[in-house]
């Protein structure tokens, strides 16, 4: 078995949704997160918060951050399990992001040996 990151992207970039889709949405979240800890899939992962801090260059310059267009802000992250990047991608697919038009970016850990 293999680690994989699912980095969320983006979604809902026009007015806010109201409470009772916002809700509707997070249920869908929760099935699929759900069924991943079922499966035996579901490692961990947050949704992040949309400040912070960017560490740029050798001198390590300290800006507030990170800014980019809305679709793409990194919005939250998962750590799955899965045997091959084309079975983490299936998982992804299921992901409730879509509905809103946003993107989950699909990467392997790389294990790095001590």
């Amino acid at each position: 078995m293999n680690d994989f990151m699912f980095l969320f992207r983006g979604g809902r970039t026009e007015a806010p949704a109201s409470p009772e889709a916002m809700q509707t949405q997070m249920q869908k979240w929760r099935a699929w997160m759900q069924k991943l800890r079922e499966q035996g899939k579901y490692i961990s992962g947050e949704p992040l918060e949309s400040g912070g801090k960017v560490l740029r260059s050798p001198n390590k310059v300290i800006t507030d951050g990170p800014f980019a267009e809305g679709k793409e802000v990194v919005g939250g992250f998962f750590l799955v399990r899965a045997e091959t990047l084309e079975q983490a991608t299936d998982m992804a697919k299921e992901c409730p992001i879509f509905e809103t038009g946003g993107s989950v970016e699909v990467r392997k850990v790389q294990v790095m040996n001590p």
